[in-house]
């Protein structure tokens, strides 16, 4: 019998190994209770090419509350967005690491989204 979390690496491996096959950069996303980091990882998977978070400092205090909502995710996947266009990535593949598309997870891709990233 899997735990939570064994279900949910289990499930975000398979997405992993369909995002491979693409062979375009995936932005990956992962939830604690206080925090959501976002992170664009190159085509190959080697190297990260942008990132943004609810720990980083500049993020911290435009929130008024803690990392732990949607608004704050929504922060982050604009965030993300812009950085990862200045590093020249305009197509993603969205990894939500086996969490659900829901609450902050959606949030977050929605921002990106509206920030100009594509997937």
């Amino acid at each position: 019998m899997l735990n939570k979390k064994e279900q949910r690496l289990r499930r975000s491996r398979q997405t992993r190994e369909r995002i491979a096959k693409q062979g375009v950069a995936r932005l990956t996303v992962f939830r604690s209770n206080l925090h959501i980091y976002a992170s664009v990882i190159s085509e190959c998977g080697t190297k990260v090419v942008a990132s943004a978070s609810t720990a980083e400092k500049e993020v911290r205090e435009s929130l008024t509350a803690k990392g732990g909502n949607a608004a704050a995710a929504a922060v982050v996947g604009k965030r993300i967005a812009e950085k990862a266009k200045a590093a020249g990535v305009e197509k993603v593949a969205f990894d939500r690491a086996g969490f659900a598309y829901h609450g902050r997870v959606k949030a977050l891709a929605e921002a990106a989204r509206e920030a100009g990233l594509q997937f």
